[in-house]
């Protein structure tokens, strides 16, 4: 009999062990359970944990592509480790299942669309389902904002750049090509367009990609066709952010340009309402005032082209490549002014006399 208690007390004394040593090992390579759970339920997910070994600590495939996987609201644990286990993602949808379980994850897995590797363990696809916002993101920038309105919207972007810093950078880049004069910033060379950027990027990243854009897009043919005009880069990118803010229609841009270009060579005031906007700056309106009013049109600004002939010091706004090639290559018209069309579609009419200007006013 004593033989039969001696392994009694020897079995009890591994099952102490084992309870004390299972829990341990475990935490050590998985991290720390979940706090709700029984001490049973960790003693029974820690050693399946164990048993699992390198199903959740080695990766599925270390050479693997990148993958993209879509969590659908509402999808169960047990099948989302099964669809990751299809995909080749992870080695073992069970053991997936309770490592999420063990930790403490299987109610914190977010819905979206993620893109993960095979090459990473089960326990590094785990962390990275707790966030569906892609490591790139995708940042648009449209054609005609000014660069207070791009910075205003980083904050909404998944970028992770202050909208301060952003401007700091763009009135005093660092990127400085030889054709934007010396004082002045990068206003009207923040190329418009789609941006695939990482988080991280930085602010004085993001202006000099911008501005390496717009030197992309700035063809020989575009600068033969403003040296045409006799404007240099700079004076046509001003016009042409003008012109941006003036047009809404495309197929009018190179019209509009037209009357600009007729008025600077006459010796007119260009009279564009956007630069008094611009000059005004931010209003209760927002960043572009309208309607305008008579007293706005004194507002005293070197920006204001109805008190200042000639171009302003610099470009408004952002332009597109289509408002630049319509400084290029302008319309050839006897057209001095311009209104918006009174039926509310955005066109315009033109004249080549004041008296017909007026004749053009919406009764």
């Amino acid at each position: 009999m004593r033989w039969i208690l001696a392994l009694l007390l020897a079995g009890l004394a591994l099952l102490l062990a084992a309870v004390a040593i299972i829990p341990s090992r475990a935490e050590k390579t998985f991290g720390p359970p979940a706090p709700y759970l029984t001490p049973g339920q960790r003693m029974q997910y820690s050693a399946r944990l164990l048993w699992y070994d390198g199903l959740l600590t080695r990766p599925a495939d270390a050479r693997g592509p990148q993958r993209d996987f879509v969590i659908e609201q509402g999808d169960s644990v047990g099948l989302i480790a099964y669809n990751l286990q299809q995909a080749g993602v992870i080695k073992s949808a069970s053991a997936f299942r309770d490592y999420l379980v063990y930790a403490g994850l299987d109610t914190a897995i977010q819905a979206g669309n993620f893109s993960l590797s095979p090459a990473d363990p089960a326990v590094t696809i785990a962390a990275q389902l707790l966030d569906p916002t892609p490591g790139d993101v995708t940042f648009v920038v449209l054609p005609g904002w000014r660069l207070e309105e791009i910075a205003a919207a980083l904050p909404t972007s998944g970028l992770n750049i202050d909208p301060a810093a952003f401007a700091r950078a763009a009135r005093d880049p660092r990127y400085r090509p030889a054709l934007l004069p010396e004082g002045s910033g990068a206003e009207g060379f923040l190329f418009p367009g789609e941006y695939v950027l990482r988080r991280a990027t930085s602010a004085d990243t993001l202006v000099t990609l911008m501005q390496q854009n717009f030197d992309l897009h700035l063809s020989d043919e575009l600068k033969a066709g403003f040296e045409a005009q006799g404007l240099t880069v700079f004076q046509a990118v001003t016009l042409g952010s003008i012109l941006q803010r003036e047009a809404v229609e495309q197929d009018e841009m190179p019209i509009i340009a037209s009357v600009f270009l007729n008025r600077l060579n006459a010796g007119i005031k260009l009279d564009a309402d956007p630069t008094v906007q611009y000059a005004l700056g931010l209003t209760a309106d927002g960043w572009w005032k309208n309607p305008l009013y008579a007293e706005d049109l004194q507002f005293d600004s070197a920006y204001n082209t109805y008190l200042y002939p000639g171009l302003p010091p610099g470009p408004i706004a952002n332009p597109s490549v289509e408002a630049l090639r319509a400084v290029a290559s302008p319309a050839e018209t006897p057209y001095y002014y311009f209104r918006a069309a009174c039926d509310g579609s955005g066109r315009h009419r033109f004249a080549v006399t004041y008296e017909e200007h007026l004749g053009n006013d919406c009764p």
